[in-house]
């Protein structure tokens, strides 16, 4: 077989990999120049850094155990940094059992409540929350002063207006795979990706970076064409793992019936400004902002994580956001971005200077969050399209856990293995 994979996200390349370890002919189209999709990375000094902060968990079976394969093993350290929820204008931690307990904002029973609403959503069947929505749900067994306190900000601050809409076994997901301990590879993440594009080149597969797939269709000998703004090809089969919608949008001749159920609902982009810094922020990496007012749904200060030695002294803090992609803030440049960030930052830490701000870069990404509803399931679409040698996967399929590198590592398996049997 002749597969055509478009996309060199984690899911395209991993899918390729599998095929091309069964001998099978690949060809994967990404439009970047760079493999690895939202987990692709920059450089800053002798490593590589994501371009949207990117850690894993102790649950991510399949990705430890890809990193492992890709002989990148010994570069995968574990660390327990500290996460901590900015609330009343003051940082508390909140990272664990015991953190929760010392939460001074509230009322121990008002802790103990919250910590077993956790406890059961670490054990729960995601099954027993299809058709709730997380935020009346949580309101109601977290209580009207906890909820709204630690959680609903957060969802105002990811989901803007659709806050309340999201599906419970969303958070469900979010809560049960979560770990205290957070893996990071050593140089970056990019690394995984560069290996898959080696690995699969060595074994005949071709990555071709800096290619646009403009149209798909099937001829009339049933096999498929790729037209690209460097030419076509021709294939047996073809994989997008392409949003569902953009998929919709290239690929000719999918029935109306199909695309009124599956080219459905919405996805929110993402917007990284990310600071190079000659000093600490602050002591924490992950910092949640439940207080109100704030440009930037969090702040992400990766070297209270990482050491600095790795990207040469400098101290990196990403303000990360997810916004609908025609939001005005995806046509800022980067300098007024900064004029309107900084100021926040004074909040946070009020011996903030802007020059301590080194270097500065931004990025974005569309389609970066699906909006998962309660009716999100039901416009899940399957791996097999109708149309004979079409083949769709994407982080939409990966419901009820949230978009990252396990799951689509995950999906890429699981798609290989139909496809080769």
């Amino acid at each position: 077989m002749e597969y055509a994979v478009l996309g060199g996200g984690a899911l395209g390349l991993m899918t390729a990999y599998r095929l091309a370890q069964a001998g099978q002919s690949v060809m994967v189209f990404e439009r970047e120049e760079l493999a690895g999709g939202l987990a692709s990375g920059f450089r800053v000094g002798d490593n590589w850094l994501e371009k949207f902060y990117h850690h894993i968990f102790r649950t991510d079976k399949t990705v430890i155990k890809t990193i492992e394969e890709l002989d990148l093993g010994e570069r995968l350290e574990w660390q327990a940094p500290r996460t901590v929820s900015f609330v009343r204008g003051e940082i508390h931690q909140l990272d664990s059992p015991l953190s929760l307990l010392r939460f001074s904002p509230l009322r121990f029973d008002e802790r103990l409540r919250v910590g077993m609403v956790l406890a059961y959503l670490k054990i729960a069947n995601p099954a027993w929350m299809e058709g709730k929505t997380a935020d009346a749900w949580l309101n109601t067994w977290m209580g009207s002063k906890a909820y709204p306190m630690i959680f609903q900000s957060l969802f105002k601050g990811k989901f803007g207006k659709l806050y309340d809409q999201i599906a419970l076994p969303w958070f469900w997901a979010r809560i049960h795979d979560r770990t205290t301990q957070l893996g990071y590879l050593r140089g970056g993440f990019q690394l995984i990706y560069e290996r898959l594009v080696e690995r699969t080149s060595k074994l005949g597969g071709k990555i071709l970076l800096g290619t646009t797939v403009e149209n798909v269709l099937q001829g009339e000998d049933g096999r498929w064409i790729v037209k690209t703004n460097r030419g076509e090809w021709t294939f047996d089969r073809v994989i997008s793992t392409f949003p569902t919608r953009l998929s919709c949008r290239l690929i000719e001749g999918l029935p109306e019936s199909y695309k009124q159920q599956y080219d459905w609902g919405q996805a929110y982009g993402a917007h990284c400004l990310i600071l190079a810094l000659d000093r600490p922020l602050t002591d924490s990496y992950w910092i949640n902002m439940c207080d109100g007012g704030y440009p930037f749904t969090g702040l992400f200060e990766h070297t209270n994580f990482r050491p600095t030695s790795e990207y040469g002294g400098r101290h990196i803090v990403y303000l990360g956001n997810y916004r609908s992609m025609d939001d005005p803030l995806f046509q800022q440049s980067k300098e007024k971005l900064i004029a309107e960030f900084t100021p926040h930052l004074k909040r946070i830490n009020p011996d903030f200077d802007p020059a301590w701000i080194h270097e500065s870069w931004i990025f974005q990404a569309p389609y970066a969050q699906p909006i998962v509803t309660t009716d999100y399931r039901q416009h899940i679409p399957p791996l097999e399209t109708p149309l004979t040698g079409l083949w769709m996967a994407n982080m939409f399929q990966i419901y009820p856990h949230d978009r990252g590198q396990n799951y689509s590592l995950e999906l890429a398996n699981q798609l290989a293995e139909r496809l080769l049997s």
